[in-house]
């Protein structure tokens, strides 16, 4: 892939200062940086880094004297780090599959695939699937039957995507990513479970202890799909679990990082993000612009409001109000998380002193 340093500014709506005709195959950090990549060193911090490599090219900050730093062009933005998703698009090189149905994957007749699709080796399309144009569809993915889906898809290798699901518009499916799975949701038939008694007991004020129960669980299937809107993601070996009854939910334009467990009848809001090891379970409500940092644990039947950051390595057991930052375990907002983290540290020297006092007492008493 071969493009000049005018084709860059070109798709960055922006003009180049100095040479525009650099050849360029594609973009490194500034000390890695060889004659044919361009340097990416939107902040000053990162002009050394320039005299240590070999460019000719770079992305810089408004003001940069590119000339001082040696470079023949460049290419001066007032926030880089916003330019970085028009830049990546214009360099990325793509999965690389060609135009048209590779022989060996196998599309059911009854599929409808629009126009520009690229559809890689051995993947599936399931009876009765839609999906609109300019579809990549990479080896090993599949689509089940009866799935509606928009422009503009991508499934990276080895992603799935099951039956009766209705996806937007440009999404993307990492590899082993799955969406449409069954929800894990059992009961028991004969009396009800250990985990259900003890659930109630502890709802009635009893004291938490463990009964028995019945262990024959029962699968409930999942009869449910799942919803997606437009310009959503799943990242890598996430899952997204199918509705028992009505739909699974997820908004436009939310970000779903690697191994993410969304649990069955989720309803998530527009523009979340949610990181690394995330688990979401089912029937949890999660409002719009929400971020869940890694390792968030979210539980049933609770509801998140808008605009929620939560911490990571974060569980939270009730509902969130609108607009909170949250931290620890169980949540609570951050800055009182903050203060018992300070409180924690002096642990040692409180139970320290206490021996000390325990001792003087001891003391004063034995003298009586």
């Amino acid at each position: 892939m071969q493009f000049t340093l005018s084709d860059i500014a070109a798709s960055l709506g922006v003009e180049v200062m100095g040479n525009g005709d650099i050849d360029l195959v594609g973009a490194a950090e500034p000390g890695d940086a060889g004659p044919d990549q361009l340097a990416l060193a939107m902040d000053p911090k990162y002009a050394d880094g320039i005299a240590r490599g070999r460019a000719r090219a770079a992305l810089l900050w408004v003001g940069a004297d590119w000339q001082a730093l040696g470079l023949e062009g460049a290419i001066c933005l007032n926030r880089g780090k916003a330019a970085m998703p028009l830049l990546t698009r214009a360099l990325d090189p793509g999965l690389g599959i060609a135009e048209g149905i590779h022989p060996t994957a196998v599309v059911d007749d009854t599929a409808q695939i629009g126009p520009g699709a690229r559809i890689g080796p051995l993947a599936v399309i399931g009876a009765n699937v839609t999906i609109g144009a300019r579809a990549t569809i990479a080896p090993h993915a599949s689509v089940g039957y009866g799935t509606v889906i928009g422009d503009d898809l991508v499934l990276h290798p080895g992603a799935r995507i099951a039956h009766l699901c209705t996806i937007g518009d440009r999404y993307i499916g990492q590899s082993n990513s799955v969406v449409g799975g069954d929800g894990f949701s059992y009961v028991t038939l004969d009396k009800e479970s250990a985990v259900e008694s003890l659930r109630g007991g502890m709802a009635e004020g009893e004291k938490a202890v463990a009964v028995e129960g019945s262990h024959h669980w029962a699968r409930v299937h999942s009869l449910g799909g799942v919803e997606i809107g437009d310009d959503v993601e799943l990242g890598a070996s996430s899952t997204i679990d199918r509705g028992t009854i009505r739909a699974t939910r997820i908004g436009r334009g939310t970000k779903i990082d690697c191994q993410v467990q969304v649990g069955h009848n989720a309803d998530v809001g527009e523009d979340v993000m949610m990181c690394g090891n995330v688990g979401v379970s089912g029937s949890a409500r999660i409002g719009n612009r929400v971020v869940l940092g890694g390792k968030v644990g979210v539980s049933d039947n609770i509801f998140i409001g808008d605009d929620v950051i939560a911490g990571g390595g974060t569980n939270i057991y009730t509902n969130v109000p609108a607009g909170r930052a949250v931290l620890g375990s169980p949540a609570v907002k951050i800055e009182t998380e903050m203060a018992i983290r300070r409180e924690l540290r002096r642990l040692p020297r409180l139970a320290e002193a206490l021996r000390e006092l325990q001792k003087t007492v001891s003391k004063l008493v034995d003298k009586d």
